[in-house]
């Protein structure tokens, strides 16, 4: 990514909350054949108290593809990218409420290196039991992979078609753009028109844009009040 200050996210908690929110990850490695990539659900290793500044992503992805991605059993391991992505979207320049301008994409998302290291079949087994609960949790009758015996049997015979593995994120590079260059007043503007029913319409990414943005917004609220006038 473009390295620009302006943009860059490297708060490490924020880091993790996007991972926790968006957890599709896309995974490329650099093989002999060529660049691969595949998509898989991720989950963070929660660490021990102390050990905040580390990022461990814990994930599997099924047979064949730890070969095409050169997930390799005895500690050969090459080095993987995750990308993890949140809300994104076109603006419209006609949203800015001044002229010149040009559209844009607003968009936050994390790049992650680090080497995987592939998880035993008993590991891998209780990583895709806590991958199940943590996505069925919500749901008012979740399916668990040990609700029944049945299905605690079938969850063993499965594994084996998956490979599990840690990755500890060794490099980071993330960004967050969300217009915080412009004035509040046009962010304010753009949030609406990303609130209002239409072609780019995305209530998500407008949550995002206020949140990035709440100092400005309040600021500008506090202004209004104080000039009587538009931010």
């Amino acid at each position: 990514m473009r390295h620009n200050p302006d943009y860059a996210l490297d708060d490490l908690e924020g880091i993790k909350e996007l991972i926790r929110a968006h957890p599709w990850c896309t995974f490329v490695a650099n093989t002999p054949a060529g660049l691969t990539a595949s998509h898989y659900p991720v989950m963070l290793e929660e660490q021990a108290a102390g050990d905040d500044d580390e990022l461990v992503l814990l994930s599997h992805v099924g047979r064949p593809d730890e070969v095409k991605l050169g997930l390799g059993g005895d500690g050969d391991s090459g080095e993987l990218l995750a990308i993890i992505q949140g809300p994104h979207g076109y603006i419209s320049p006609s949203w800015y409420g001044y002229r010149p301008n040009v559209p844009t994409w607003n968009f936050v998302t994390a790049h992650l290196y680090g080497v995987p290291e592939v998880l035993s079949d008993a590991e891998n087994l209780a990583v895709l039991h806590r991958l199940v609960e943590h996505f069925e949790s919500p749901l008012p009758d979740p399916h668990l992979l040990d609700a029944t015996e049945e299905n605690s049997e079938y969850a063993r015979r499965i594994v084996r078609g998956t490979v599990g593995f840690r990755m500890r994120i060794t490099r980071i590079e993330a960004k967050e753009k969300m217009n915080q260059d412009k004035p509040a007043k046009s962010v304010r503007n753009i949030i609406e028109q990303l609130r209002a029913p239409g072609p780019y319409s995305s209530p998500a990414l407008a949550d995002r844009m206020e949140r990035v943005n709440t100092e400005k917004l309040n600021t500008g609220k506090l202004n209004t009040g104080k000039l009587g006038g538009s931010a």
